[in-house]
């Protein structure tokens, strides 16, 4: 196997204790963002960037960065929660919800899967319903600014439910399936769901 170059991470700058209710068990609050990831930071030209939607869906599409960036879009302030227990809160984003996407390519019925995949190689699974609803966009700006490459910029799949792993960065397009199958960190012993309430961190938990 491979060596898996991951990136120095979070250290412990800035820990405190979260307001009760909004932090999941075994969670602390951080007012540092550590990046944390698998491989070198990608860092694709805009020309060079697409979006793409397959699988089960009966209208595939694929759009350049300039046809993204006309889909309507939105302000998020959420929480996120990696699985390396640190919690960040209020965080803000701008972007397009998975559901103005979804809407687009006509998902089939039968799909109950949804799988981001990256640059670098990244894939993430989750089920559909996790990122419906007004649950899951993808962002290109954090605090108003052009989301940077380290996390994840620029386009970053962003699950607020689920641990942060599940927030695929430089997320490329998504996958629609039938049947569940596991990502990269999945396939490493990591939760196949990710609930951090229920705190699904790793296999068996």
């Amino acid at each position: 196997m491979s060596t898996i170059f991951q990136s120095r991470g979070f250290t412990g700058k800035g820990r405190q204790a979260g307001p009760a209710g909004r932090v999941p068990p075994g969670q602390y609050v951080t007012s540092d963002f550590p990046v944390l990831s698998a491989g070198p930071t990608p860092h694709i030209p805009l020309e060079r960037w697409t979006f793409e939607i397959n699988g089960l869906v009966k209208a595939p599409r694929r759009w350049s960065w300039a046809e993204f960036m006309q889909l309507p879009a939105r302000q998020y302030t959420v929480d996120i929660h990696c699985v390396t227990k640190w919690s960040k809160l209020d965080t803000s984003w701008e972007g397009v919800s998975l559901d103005t996407l979804l809407q687009v390519v006509e998902v089939e019925p039968r799909a109950h899967v949804v799988v981001a995949f990256c640059d670098g190689g990244y894939t993430t699974n989750m089920p559909l319903d996790e990122v419906m609803g007004d649950k899951a966009f993808v962002a290109y700006k954090y605090e108003a600014a052009p989301l940077p490459p380290e996390h994840g910029g620029p386009a970053r799949l962003v699950v607020p439910k689920l641990y942060f792993w599940k927030s695929a960065k430089w997320v490329r397009g998504l996958v629609l399936a039938e049947k569940d199958e596991p990502g990269f960190w999945e396939s490493l012993g990591y939760n196949n769901h990710g609930d951090p309430w229920k705190e699904e961190r790793y296999h068996g938990d």
